[in-house]
C-alpha cells in the first residue's frame, strides 16, 4: 500500500492536470469501488469542475464546483491513468494498465473530463472512490478515525510526544504506524526514523525518553520530507505521478538492507518481524 509520501507525489502531478476540467460522465463496472448513489452522480458529479486536488493521511481529494468532493483510496494496487491529447499521466501500482490500452479488465471507474479521460484501475478491487459534500468529508467514518498530518505546519514535537504517549505499553513501531495516532506513517517510514533515532523498535513507548522521542519526531520529518522529494519510495510495486519509480530507497539507510552494513558503526542490519510487518534495525545502535 503506498504511503504518505508516494500519494503526495501523486496528488502534485494531479494537481497540475486536473483542476479547470469538468467531468461529462461517469462509467463504473464494480459497486464496491465506486459506491454511490445514482441521483447524487448525476447531481453533483456530472457537470461539476475540478477545482482543486488534496491529500489526507494516504487517500486523495479531488473537490468539486459543486460543493461535493471525490475521495480516492488505491489500497493495494490502484492506478489512476490520466490521458489527454496533450499530456499522459500514470500513477500507482505498475502494471501493464499503466502504460496500455485503457479501459482494460482492470478498469473500474472511467471519469470523462471531455478531451481528458481520468481511469481508476484496480486488479484486486480493494481500492474505492467515493462522493460525499465536501464539508462531510471530514466527518466520515474513514477520516474521523485519523491522526494529525506529520508533515502540517501545526504538528510539533510536543503534539507527537503526547500522541505517542497515549499507548504507553505498546512497542513503539507499531504506535508510529497507527493511522489514530499519526496519519500517513507506514513501514518503510517507521523503521527509517527508529534508525536514525537509534530506537529499537520493540522498545516499550514508556521506556523511550522525551529527548529520544524528540529525535524521533525530527528524523520522521525529515525522511517524509526526502521521500516526497525523491518522489517516493516503492520502487517495487508503485510509481510515482509520471510512470517512473521513487527514488528513495536509493538513499534508505535500513529499510531492505539486511546483512548490509550499517551506514552509521558497520554492523550488519538485520530484519525481524513486528506486528506481522518485515522491520529492518541495526542490532548495535538499536538496543532493546
Amino acid at each position: 500500500m503506498p504511503e504518505l509520501p508516494e500519494v503526495e507525489t501523486v496528488r502534485s502531478g494531479l494537481s497540475k492536470l486536473l483542476p479547470g476540467l469538468t467531468v461529462k460522465s461517469v462509467k463504473f463496472d464494480w459497486s464496491k469501488s465506486f459506491p454511490n448513489a445514482k441521483n447524487d452522480t448525476d447531481k453533483f458529479l456530472v457537470g461539476a469542475s475540478i477545482t482543486q486536488v488534496r491529500r489526507r493521511a494516504k487517500v486523495l481529494i479531488i473537490d468539486l464546483s459543486t460543493e461535493y468532493s471525490l475521495i480516492i483510496h488505491l489500497k493495494m494496487t490502484g492506478q489512476l491513468v490520466f490521458r489527454s491529447e496533450s499530456a499522459v499521466f500514470s500513477a500507482g501500482h505498475p502494471s501493464d494498465s499503466l502504460v496500455g490500452k485503457l479501459p482494460d479488465k482492470s478498469t473500474r471507474v472511467i471519469f470523462n473530463l471531455g478531451l481528458a479521460k481520468l481511469f481508476f484501475n484496480d486488479q484486486r478491487k480493494f481500492g474505492w472512490a467515493r462522493l460525499v459534500p465536501t464539508v462531510e468529508v471530514e466527518n466520515t467514518d474513514f477520516f474521523k478515525k485519523l491522526g494529525p498530518e506529520p508533515l502540517s505546519a501545526d504538528f510539533t514535537a510536543k503534539q507527537f510526544k503526547e500522541r505517542l504517549k497515549k499507548r504507553p505499553n505498546s512497542r513503539i513501531k507499531p504506535v508510529l504506524m497507527d493511522q489514530t495516532i499519526i496519519a500517513g506513517v507506514g513501514n518503510i517510514y517507521a523503521d527509517e526514523a527508529l534508525w536514525g533515532a537509534r530506537i529499537h523498535p520493540e522498545k516499550r513507548v514508556r521506556d523511550v525518553s522525551d529527548k529520544k522521542l524528540d529525535e524521533l519526531y525530527k528524523e520522521l520529518i525529515y525522511v517524509l520530507k526526502l521521500s516526497i522529494k525523491k518522489g517516493g519510495s516503492t520502487d517495487k510495486n508503485y510509481v510515482d505521478a509520471e510512470g517512473k519509480k521513487g527514488s528513495y530507497m536509493k538513499f534508505a539507510r535500513v529499510f531492505r538492507r539486511e546483512n548490509q552494513p550499517c551506514p552509521r558503526c558497520g554492523t550488519a542490519i538485520i530484519k525481524i518481524r513486528v506486528v506481522g510487518r518485515g522491520t529492518h534495525l541495526c542490532p548495535r545502535c538499536q538496543k532493546l
